[in-house]
């Protein structure tokens, strides 16, 4: 049995946007970036509040209520008031699929 789920289609994604997924219960945020999709937990670790919401820039994605700033790439914090990175999920891409391994 394969580790990886189908949670999106390719097509649903925009440049330097989210969006969230649900798979298995797991509350995710999906963006995609430079021809990548990255995939991180979509409640921020700072307060309740959604980071397919927030403002992308570069390869961070912004709180939209205390603007902290989380990498795409890995789920760190790279700036405040969060002190907590959040999970970063491993992403492919498969005949227009999006894929997220919710074991990994």
């Amino acid at each position: 049995m394969s580790n990886w789920t189908n949670v999106a289609a390719e097509a649903d994604l925009f440049e330097g946007a989210g969006i969230a997924v649900n798979p298995e219960g797991q509350d995710i945020a999906v963006f995609k970036l430079e021809n990548a999709v990255y995939a991180i937990d979509n409640l921020c670790s700072h307060g309740n509040a959604r980071l397919c919401d927030g403002f992308v820039e570069g390869h961070h994605v912004e709180c939209p209520f205390h603007q902290a700033l989380f990498d795409l790439r890995d789920g760190s914090v790279s700036c405040g008031p969060a002190t907590k990175a959040v999970k970063s999920w491993p992403v492919k891409l498969e005949n227009g699929r999006v894929f997220l391994n919710l074991k990994g």
